[in-house]
């Protein structure tokens, strides 16, 4: 499962149960369609435990996040995995937004280094 363009890429690898995020992500509330559809098949396949890995992910627009808000709360409501988010302190938007997640999915942990 992947979706990718010339300024980025999202996938999930089913094998290390990690959702991967890279490069840049400006897209309109539209066009996070189809990363919407693939945040919710990770949603279906999610078991025990689930790494979000962002380190490479240098910008995520507020439609971006907002999409990450509405995959967190899926995920509250399985309330059967645990779900670990990697992040970076070189990274501004990171720093700001990654703990917010705490308010939709409160048990997830959020490691940004």
């Amino acid at each position: 499962m992947e979706v990718r363009d010339a300024t980025y890429r999202v996938w999930y690898h089913a094998e290390t149960r990690t959702l991967f995020f890279e490069g840049t992500l400006r897209l309109s509330t539209a066009d996070y369609a189809p990363i919407s559809r693939l945040l919710d098949q990770v949603v279906e396949l999610a078991a025990e435990h689930l790494t979000i890995h962002m380190l490479e992910l240098n910008f995520l627009n507020s439609a971006g996040i907002n999409s990450l808000y509405k995959f967190a709360i899926a995920l509250r409501k399985r309330a059967t995995t645990q779900v670990t988010v990697r992040g970076s302190t070189a990274v501004a938007w990171q720093q700001k937004s990654l703990g917010n997640l705490k308010k939709f999915l409160p048990d997830i942990i959020i490691d940004v280094q």
